[in-house]
């Protein structure tokens, strides 16, 4: 399976033929899968060093938690949060994403050294993003969204999850690229568990190939969602807790990586490297 890369990547990862990974650094207090526990800058590039070494392509640097109900943080602090963390993993030669709905903040991160936009607004919250993204020349990722973190399951609504997620991703890929951005760079994410509490997150995931179909690499993030957390729920009902939904992680990570899941997102990456290899490897086959 030949995968099609965004040109804006550095050579070496243009030249894989596999599902890349990206692993998480949440650099923020109140992050729904690790509470906190990389919130200072050091702990942050820390453990995205950490990351690389257990095989993630990509470290994705977040200052601002976009868990159900989570409320903003302000343009300053998230920039002091991020920025460090962006520049330090950069100079030691990791390839870095920022993880921001906010134009300013991807535009300092890319002058930092990152060299990726992951944005889960698509470009909604912030008008000046989608020339942020034509400027730099980043990978810029748009993903599907209906709303801030505070209201986003209100929209769970949905007359066929798949068509209705498709269309509404063409439609953020088109204004992308009447603002400039190239084609080259853009990056397509079915925006799992936002705006999509429960059962409408398993079509989207079984239509992996038809989301491909868009023409653009896709991004999966699935990663200790909630879910997951259902899915896995004991006879008492209560979701696991994010901490022990890595197993499902992984086991969606093969599933999409051998139906042509351009890149996952995960916070366990050992296992998800693993996973990745099993799917690369059965689409091979």
């Amino acid at each position: 399976m030949n995968r099609r890369h965004p040109l804006a990547l550095p050579p070496h990862l243009r030249a894989l033929d596999r599902t890349l990974i990206m692993g998480v650094v949440n650099v923020t207090p109140d992050s729904f899968s690790d509470g906190g526990r990389h919130f200072d800058a050091h702990a942050g590039v820390a453990h995205g060093l950490a990351l690389v070494a257990q095989g993630a392509d990509i470290v994705d640097v977040g200052g601002e938690s976009t868990r159900p109900g989570a409320p903003r943080v302000a343009q300053d602090e998230e920039l002091r949060r991020v920025l460090p963390v962006v520049e330090e993993l950069a100079q030691q030669g990791v390839v870095v994403s920022v993880d921001t709905t906010r134009a300013s903040v991807a535009q300092a991160a890319v002058q930092a050294g990152a060299v990726m936009i992951n944005d889960v607004s698509g470009g909604l919250a912030d008008s000046d993003m989608a020339g942020v993204a034509a400027e730099t020349g980043a990978v810029y990722v748009a993903m599907h969204w209906r709303g801030h973190a505070q209201v986003m399951d209100d929209h769970d609504r949905y007359v066929d999850v798949v068509s209705d997620v498709s269309m509404e991703l063409l439609t953020r890929v088109e204004n992308l690229r009447d603002a400039g951005v190239s084609p080259d760079n853009i990056v397509v994410d079915p925006g799992l568990g936002f705006s999509k509490t429960g059962a409408n997150n398993w079509p989207l995931l079984r239509h992996v190939a038809q989301l491909n179909e868009l023409g653009y690499p896709l991004l999966i993030g699935a990663s200790r969602k909630r879910f997951l957390g259902r899915l896995l729920a004991g006879p008492d009902g209560q979701p696991v807790p994010p901490s022990a939904r890595d197993d499902a992680t992984a086991a969606v990570t093969a599933l999409v990586a051998a139906h042509g899941a351009w890149c996952v997102r995960v916070h366990d990456v050992a296992k998800s490297v693993a996973a990745a290899r099993v799917g690369d490897a059965w689409a091979a086959s």
